[in-house]
């Protein structure tokens, strides 16, 4: 068992509707140390790649994507989900559907922000159905990035998205990844990994 199952099975709530609660560690309150070791993780995994920039989407997945960008000593490029006045010049978009909050977003990056040159790795903090991967991906692709690798914190294995996504052929690589959850009795099993 890995120091974020640990963490999951100890803090974690399993609510009706397949939904995780991590937000007393990763999504509301965020323990610092942790998101330290999950960037620490992903620099681990994806080493051999040449990565010059992290791409995630807000809001959630920003606080893992600034501790990974740390040890790989690059810019995060964020996803986001309105238009502001501060935004100009061209985008790239795309539509998202979450999962957890059951909404269809729009989701725009700066082409200043992300081009040819760039050899991304996404990062995420959950993957269930994968449609916010599949934004990312089609972003990265519109601006001619190559898509390095993808790092998830936690994957509902037991959903299609991880499962598409390898089909697509992408490098992803999820820290946790749960087999199944039971909110009757706040269970979860976890998937075993190679290390």
């Amino acid at each position: 068992m890995n120091f974020l199952e640990e963490r999951i099975l100890k803090e974690g709530t399993v609510k009706e509707g397949n939904v995780l609660k991590v937000d007393s560690f990763l999504n509301h309150q965020m323990d610092i140390d942790l998101l330290d070791e999950i960037g620490r993780e992903f620099k681990r995994r994806f080493r051999s790649k040449k990565i010059n920039k992290i791409l995630t989407i807000e809001a959630s997945g920003i606080g893992i994507a600034c501790l990974a960008a740390y040890h790989f000593d690059v810019p995060v490029v964020f996803a986001k989900k309105t238009q502001s006045i501060n935004l100009d010049g061209d985008m790239y978009t795309a539509e998202v559907e979450s999962f957890t909050h059951r909404t269809k977003n729009k989701v725009i990056v700066s082409k200043k922000f992300l081009g040819p040159k760039d050899r991304v790795l996404i990062i995420d903090d959950f993957l269930a159905n994968g449609c916010a991967l599949r934004g990312l991906i089609k972003i990265a692709e519109e601006a001619g990035a190559s898509v390095e690798g993808i790092g998830i914190a936690i994957e509902k294995g037991f959903q299609p998205g991880g499962s598409k996504i390898r089909a697509m052929g992408y490098d992803l690589y999820s820290i946790a990844i749960i087999d199944s959850m039971d909110s009757r009795t706040k269970t979860v099993r976890f998937r075993e990994q190679q290390i």
